[in-house]
């Protein structure tokens, strides 16, 4: 593309009804160019590979302006801070001032300094959040943060979590229920959301609300801000109850046939996924002749004997497995 004097010109040019030859030449050359033979070079540039006719250039280079050679280099010329991210209510762009008393040096600091710096923090303090709602996001994401630590799920759920919890302050759906339960059933959301299996209980375990309470909210908040989340596959849950168990591939391998196989009839609508994964690997390890018992299985699934043992004789009947 012609430099930005040149395309003024030719701007005058049109105005008075005028068209020069070195433009005519360009646009005849530009139509007869096949769009398929243009290619987007590293630089941004369009240019046509055959006759190297540059079509687009003069991009505008958003890369820093020094440049670096290895990654030391490129370390130490960086000017970026921490990137943004949403489990803090500010998104992490608020200043932090160090509790240390001490400069860049490592000296210690002159007393008149340690008073000027404790008040800088009391106010920096003060205004991070500056009305109700903050302060409610920061308490919200604060307990996300423990919630999801404990269950020990990935930064990416805590992200997603943090997420669905700000839409529902901004929705307004916090008003009339708990933050514990909102900020729980977001987290469950993300879960289920990002494919990590963690049952109802299992998060009831590590939040402060009960899971009747955590169950009612969710249903709400996933419907208000339409999520759209398929049902929990059981055998998500089968590698993690093996571990917990100590039972082989064979058994895993086993255990996720039982729940193809059954699920194709029908007998996993309307149940529980982490009684019916639990079964499975009950029955699993009968077969494969590595035994576990009802109540090792349940205590690692965190359901009842009696739900593994209805879920466990609807399965076998349904394989013609004789009991």
């Amino acid at each position: 593309m012609a430099g930005p004097t040149r395309e003024r010109r030719r701007e005058r040019r049109r105005g008075r009804g005028e068209q020069s030859a070195e433009e005519t030449a360009d646009a005849d050359e530009l139509d007869d160019i096949d769009p398929d033979d243009l290619v987007r070079t590293a630089d941004g540039e369009l240019i046509h590979e055959e006759t190297g006719l540059v079509v687009e250039e003069q991009n505008i280079d958003r890369g820093p302006e020094w440049r670096a050679f290895n990654h030391s280099e490129r370390q130490s010329k960086s000017r970026v801070g921490a990137p943004i991210t949403e489990t803090m209510h500010d998104k992490g762009l608020t200043t932090t001032i160090d509790w240390k008393d001490k400069d860049a040096y490592g000296r210690s600091l002159s007393s008149e300094k340690r008073s000027q710096m404790h008040r800088l923090r009391k106010w920096q303090e003060r205004i991070r959040t500056k009305d109700a709602g903050e302060r409610n996001l920061q308490f919200a994401l604060s307990e996300i943060d423990r919630m999801s630590s404990a269950l020990g799920v990935p930064r990416s759920v805590r992200e997603v979590a943090s997420v669905i919890y700000r839409r529902a302050l901004k929705e307004d759906l916090i008003r009339g229920r708990s933050i514990e339960g909102v900020s729980t059933s977001a987290l469950y959301a993300a879960c289920r959301q990002e494919g990590i299996p963690r049952s109802l209980e299992e998060v009831s375990e590590v939040s402060r609300v009960e899971r009747k309470e955590i169950g009612r909210t969710y249903r709400y908040v996933s419907q208000e801000l339409g999520l759209e989340l398929e049902p929990v596959d059981p055998k998500q849950y089968v590698p993690r109850f093996a571990s917990a168990l100590d039972l082989s591939e064979e058994v895993q391998g086993k255990a996720n046939e039982i729940i193809d196989e059954t699920a194709e009839q029908g007998l996993l609508s309307g149940k529980s996924p982490t009684g019916y994964a639990a079964a499975a690997i009950y029955a699993a390890s009968l077969l494969c002749n590595e035994k576990k018992t009802q109540r090792e299985v349940a205590d690692v699934a965190q359901v009842t004997e009696v739900t593994i043992r209805n879920r466990y004789q609807e399965q076998i009947e349904a394989m013609g497995i004789p009991s």
